[in-house]
């Protein structure tokens, strides 16, 4: 029997980026700018609405200065936190968008059904010599998985009936058949997780940013108050204020590191698979057809 070494997923991880096809990925730079967009319009238009303050600025545009909420506001107070807040909600829409657009690209590529019960029955239908009943199962499968199932099996077909090239060669064609196609997966899984990488330490620094800039503020306002009960308060709105920016960074950095960590454990489960599926290919040509 032929000497084979199990073909890994891992293995064209490195060059995965170059054999893959270009694909439109928009989402990457219209959902960010959208997300951010849709921060400052809750920030400034629902949080910051004229009618949640007793004193509002309506000189102001983009950042009116309004004073003195209006009791029972809620999460009116949040616009007071400053320019931080609606980054830090958009930070969020982009970790919820992100985690949406995976979900449904991974779950497409899990295939139809359990990919361990896939796999035996590709073993039972190769072990009988039946190749196209394999592919029948590729095309019900589908998923990446099945996508890669398929294209060696296709390559497998082919060496049955090729009486040129020595068992190692065809052997070797198989592999090389099932690294192409892996490297045509691997991409469209790990698409679009470096924004839930990313965000999973970066909305903490946010948020630590605006609870500073919240901090400097409500003491600018203590030392211009000689006031000490007045001042007192002013102090306790401020910190109070502030603080806001590191609840939404921590949920934010919270939810991002959760899902990125959901998603890396279900695209090992995949990897894995894709792993399976090429040994089984291999070492069943090798034992079958010496």
């Amino acid at each position: 029997m032929a000497d084979v070494k199990p073909t890994t997923a891992t293995a064209v991880k490195a060059n995965a980026n170059v054999q893959s096809k270009k694909s439109s990925n928009a989402i990457s730079w219209i959902a960010p700018v959208v997300c951010i967009l849709l921060g400052y319009i809750i920030w400034r238009f629902i949080f910051g609405s004229p009618d949640n303050f007793e004193k509002p600025d309506l000189n102001s545009w983009f950042w009116p200065n309004h004073h003195q909420l209006k009791p029972n506001v809620g999460l009116a107070k949040m616009y007071e936190g400053g320019i931080i807040v609606p980054i830090l909600i958009g930070s969020f829409f982009i970790v919820v968008t992100f985690s949406i657009e995976r979900f449904l690209t991974i779950k497409k590529a899990m295939g139809a059904g359990n990919i361990n019960e896939f796999l035996r029955k590709i073993q039972f239908h190769l072990a009988n010599k039946e190749v196209d009943k394999a592919l029948a199962e590729c095309d019900k499968q589908k998923g990446s998985v099945g996508n890669v199932m398929k294209s060696g099996l296709r390559t497998y077909k082919e060496m049955i009936t090729n009486s040129e090239l020595a068992t190692e060669q065809k052997v070797l064609n198989i592999q090389k058949s099932i690294e192409e196609s892996t490297a045509l997966e691997l991409p469209m899984l790990e698409k679009n997780l470096v924004f839930l990488s990313t965000l999973s330490s970066l909305a903490t620094l946010l948020g630590l940013l605006g609870t500073v800039l919240g901090m400097i503020k409500a003491f600018s306002a203590l030392g211009e108050d000689s006031g000490g009960a007045n001042a007192a308060a002013q102090l306790s709105i401020g910190i109070s204020e502030a603080l806001f920016n590191t609840a939404l960074g921590i949920g934010t950095s919270a939810v991002a590191i959760i899902m990125y960590n959901v998603f890396t454990t279900k695209i090992d489960s995949l990897t894995f698979g894709i792993d399976e599926s090429g040994f089984t290919l291999t070492q069943s040509f090798a034992s079958l057809y010496k």
